[in-house]
């Protein structure tokens, strides 16, 4: 199920292999099934889970049961972000961009002037980015109902977006693309780094100087700096690399489609923990102050001493747990 671009072939053949492309043994993608591609909680109690198929599953009492709602989606959804509780923005196929102001009982198309594929959606307040495919780049300024475009100075695809405040934000992609920006994107630089050689999939800074990009090939970039030069740390595997997120004591931890890696001393060493099955692990998120994974198929929420994972989304129904793995667990430290 991988899927191109119309520029991807002009690219360098370490490039070709985007992050929004299917894994090598994904389900097929068809209405009847259900492939998580991102979250948002933004209660303790309310969790929002997105199927690229076009449905919602949203827990009230914090993951505990679920209820299944159809955003009427005609095309592929990619990313979700929720402002509050009741107001949330899916992105996907073709510049699709919906938006919902009464928790996701109804969704409304909004336009975007843009007809690639969007990857990514993140909000800091009322102010929002999205991106995607060619370098596109969009703005809100009034929580998604109106969309401007915003200057790349790219043609790659923008795979993930990282805001630390209404101003300062990094954006990554396709054969290697860095980009930075001070002024909330009214201007993004490139930055250019001989580190990254392969597509990057996800961007993550603690502060306004230190921060890390992973990616394709077991890539992980380090910066001290803001992102203005970037060294590359060691990495145990050679896998995908999908997520970044810091936990509440300070450990770092990725995701990939095997399981975890988690290090303690800011990335200078890496160590691989078990997610206890095979779950193309895509997306750490944030509830209330745990940390959580989203698979293809999967939920992973810390248990105990290891990870339990939610077996089956059932509507109206308590959700089943089965204990993953021992080991460390994750508690997130909220983003400033």
């Amino acid at each position: 199920m991988v899927w191109l671009s119309p520029g991807m072939a002009q690219q360098p053949a370490a490039a070709v292999v985007p992050a929004s492309a299917a894994p090598p043994v994904a389900a097929q993608d068809d209405q009847s099934s259900c492939w998580l591609r991102d979250a948002a909680a933004p209660t303790p109690a309310v969790i929002y889970t997105l199927c690229q198929q076009g449905e919602i599953w949203l827990s009230n009492d914090g993951g505990k049961t679920w209820t299944m709602r159809d955003t009427g989606a005609k095309g592929r959804l990619r990313a979700l972000d929720f402002l509050d509780v009741n107001r949330g923005i899916a992105v996907g196929d073709d510049g699709l961009l919906l938006r919902t102001t009464d928790a996701g009982k109804s969704w409304k198309q909004v336009s975007t002037g843009v007809k690639d594929h969007l990857l990514d959606v993140t909000f800091i307040g009322e102010s929002g980015w999205s991106s995607g495919f060619e370098g596109v780049i969009i703005h809100s300024t009034d929580g998604g109902l109106t969309w401007t475009p915003q200057k790349a100075g790219t043609t790659q695809a923008i795979e993930a977006l990282f805001f630390l405040d209404a101003n300062m934000g990094w954006a990554v992609g396709w054969a290697g693309t860095i980009l930075r920006t001070t002024d909330g994107g009214k201007t993004w630089q490139t930055i250019k780094t001989t580190q990254s050689s392969w597509s990057l999939t996800c961007v993550y800074f603690k502060d306004a100087k230190e921060g890390w990009i992973s990616g394709f090939g077991g890539q992980i970039l380090h910066s001290r700096d803001g992102g203005l030069t970037w060294e590359a740390q060691k990495c145990p595997v050679q896998n995908w690399l999908t997520s970044i997120a810091q936990d509440a004591s300070g450990r770092l931890w990725m995701t990939y489609d095997d399981g975890f890696l988690m290090s303690e001393d800011s990335g200078a060493n890496w160590k691989m923990v078990d997610a206890g099955g095979h779950y193309f692990l895509g997306k750490l998120f944030s509830v209330d102050k745990s940390m959580w994974a989203l698979g293809q198929s999967a939920i992973l929420r810390p248990s105990g001493n290891g990870w339990s994972r939610i077996e089956s989304l059932v509507p109206d129904s308590t959700a089943k747990l089965l204990q993953a793995a021992s080991g460390a667990v994750a508690t997130v430290t909220p983003k400033p």
